[in-house]
């Protein structure tokens, strides 16, 4: 109950549709577990997919997502983009995501994908092997 009230001090304005997307963005497995790994540290669309066991075009897809909510950003590098945590968000989404991060820790399949993540490789290592 003590987030709840934390978010909601920091909402100020009209701030009724961008709070709409951001939790339209988490209630979504898949996001959060995104935003999980993204947590770890800033990883391109192939590691996430390793970790996760899923398609590309659904980590994209998700990610994009995540992205127009504000959550999520995205750096290109030649033909790589890597995604990682936006940290330049409002307080009242600070508080959000750190309530997420709080109560999702001990979950098994965040950890599961946690550790998929530390075997996941880049696609350029990956034919390197």
């Amino acid at each position: 109950m003590i987030y709840y009230i934390r978010i909601f001090k920091y909402i100020g304005g009209n701030k009724l549709q961008e709070l709409l997307k951001i939790f339209k963005a988490l209630g979504d497995e898949t996001r959060i577990r995104l935003l999980k790994l993204l947590e770890q540290r800033e990883l391109c669309v192939c590691e996430l997919m390793q970790a996760l066991d899923m398609t590309q075009s659904r980590v994209s897809r998700n990610l994009g997502i995540l992205k127009n909510a504000g959550l999520v950003k995205d750096r290109r590098d030649g033909l790589w983009v890597h995604y990682s945590l936006n940290n330049e968000v409002e307080p009242y989404i600070k508080a959000i995501l750190e309530m997420m991060k709080i109560s999702c820790n001990d979950d098994k399949v965040i950890k599961a994908d946690i550790l998929a993540l530390g075997k996941a490789k880049k696609i350029g290592e990956i034919s390197n092997s």
